[in-house]
């Protein structure tokens, strides 16, 4: 979302780094760019002034001129700005759930804001978090739209409470709460009816719901993509039945994202959670520091490492590990680590969160990994192969490549190079977990004697992490190769 703002800062800040002394006509210059670039990411223009008044403010103080490396000081100022602008380290971006069960979260928005299907996705969330939520069908004006949520609710093995068609949604509401105590639910979660800010007797209905439960939390859902215009929402929202919180739904989205970055200091109502993806997992907590930081490329490791403990499977992870410190690793260990990864959700979503993607998602190589379908075409070429050349790898020969090309829909040359590929990844592990070879001594000066130094490059994206300059071994694993290839042939 952020991919234009983050490669103009990006750009910046390189050319602040380029000087070794910063005047103030460069800081001025530099804040200029800042300045333009946030109002092209649709950000508010007095955010946007305020801003960079702000960091102009801090960085042409003494200590910032006179330091070693002034341009890097300059960019910890601007995210310092930033993670306060998205809402602070201490922000109140976290929900407020205590007290006696059950609490009470009131979703309202405007129609087609994508509400019914992230209340779905917020009780997928509360559920992962030990709570017990029950989700109300409380949108008796759109059509489907109890049915949708139903179906959702089934999908996710979560109750959904609904009465029959023509009921009061103010009544739904009430009698949703004996239901909720009767069942032991800890959180009721209501999907109100999308409505227009302008229209007055919708307004009232959401207004006669608040006064009447007390909801714990009031949360618009409001749509990234529509811009500025969602901040408009915001402050016609928080008017009428002040709200406790925000969700941004489409934020995986083409959108400038200026509604993120302006929504907080217009209206005072922090963002709590925003929505990446379709799916009903597809919903991320709102953390002002992380988002600042993969703002400016630094990416958001701790999110990748959270997601990464959800979709993977420990059991796997830990027969894996128990392989590859045996040194063994074969094709059907290469498939089931893709799955896992496909798993934490869009590849560019996933590697967005490493340091530094925006100089490595430039490069033609990346770039078609990331837009194409290389993993489904690595899945299929695997899946076309017997078990047993899975599990041994050595023995696929021409007439075999030739069957699992026609097999998989893919040429013998991409299928050569996914082997090639496997081959120097296995290599890499032998020799880390012999102790000996250039990856060995890699892991033991980056890992401290342990551990894989980052992660292998990805199959039909170029080369993979040490491409044809992994030394000896990789090439005497090659003739190896070329060899068995050769006598299965004759």
């Amino acid at each position: 979302m952020f991919e234009n703002l983050s490669k103009r800062l990006e750009g910046i800040f390189n050319n602040l780094g380029g000087q070794g002394r910063l005047t103030e006509e460069d800081v001025n210059a530099a804040l200029r760019e800042v300045r333009l670039a946030l109002i092209e990411a649709d950000v508010n223009l007095k955010v946007a002034r305020q801003f960079v008044d702000r960091v102009k403010e801090k960085a042409i103080g003494a200590d910032v001129m006179g330091s070693l490396s002034p341009a890097q000081q300059v960019l910890s100022i601007v995210n310092e700005e930033l993670v306060e602008v998205l809402g602070g380290v201490e922000g109140d971006n976290k929900l407020n759930l205590g007290g006696t069960p059950p609490q009470i979260i009131m979703l309202v928005g405007l129609q087609g804001s994508g509400k019914t299907t992230t209340a779905a996705k917020l009780a997928n969330y509360l559920r992962k978090q030990g709570q017990r939520p029950l989700l109300v069908a409380a949108d008796m004006y759109r059509p489907a739209a109890v049915n949708q949520l139903k179906s959702l609710g089934r999908q996710l093995t979560i109750p959904v409470y609904s009465e029959a068609a023509g009921a009061d949604p103010v009544e739904i509401c009430v009698n949703s709460l004996d239901y909720a105590r009767e069942q032991a639910n800890t959180v009721v979660i209501l999907d109100t009816a999308g409505r227009l800010n302008i229209d007055e007797r919708m307004m009232n209905e959401v207004i006669n719901i608040r006064d009447r439960l007390h909801p714990r939390e009031v949360l618009l859902v409001a749509d990234a993509m529509t811009g500025q215009e969602a901040v408009h929402v915001a402050s016609d929202f928080n008017q009428a039945v002040s709200l406790t919180g925000m969700i941004l739904t489409k934020m995986d989205g083409d959108a400038r994202g200026g509604a993120a970055l302006s929504i907080r200091t217009v209206t005072g109502v922090p963002v709590k959670f925003m929505g990446v993806g379709e799916k009903t997992d597809a919903l991320e907590p709102f953390y002002p520091d992380r988002l600042a930081s993969r703002i400016l490329g630094m990416g958001d490791v701790l999110s990748l490492i959270e997601r990464a403990q959800e979709s993977i499977d420990q059991e796997e992870a830990l027969k894996a590990q128990q392989k590859l410190q045996q040194g063994k690793f074969d094709l059907e260990d290469f498939l089931n680590a893709m799955r896992q990864l496909k798993r934490m959700g869009p590849l560019r979503n996933v590697m967005e969160m490493l340091p530094g993607f925006n100089k490595l998602a430039a490069t033609p190589e990346m770039e078609e990994a990331l837009e194409g379908d290389q993993l489904k075409y690595v899945e299929a070429m695997i899946l076309s192969m017997t078990l047993e050349e899975r599990r041994s790898p050595d023995i696929i020969n021409g007439s075999r490549r030739k069957r699992i090309a026609r097999g998989s829909g893919t040429t013998v040359q991409e299928l050569n190079q996914l082997l090639e590929q496997f081959n120097e990844m296995r290599t890499m592990i032998r020799q880390m977990s012999s102790g000996k070879g250039p990856w060995a001594q890699m892991a033991r000066q980056y890992a401290g004697g342990g551990g894989i130094p980052g992660m292998p490059g990805l199959p039909g994206a170029g080369k993979g992490i040490g491409g044809k300059k992994t030394g000896k071994a990789v090439r005497k694993e090659k003739r190896k190769q070329k060899a068995k290839s050769r006598g299965g042939k004759r």
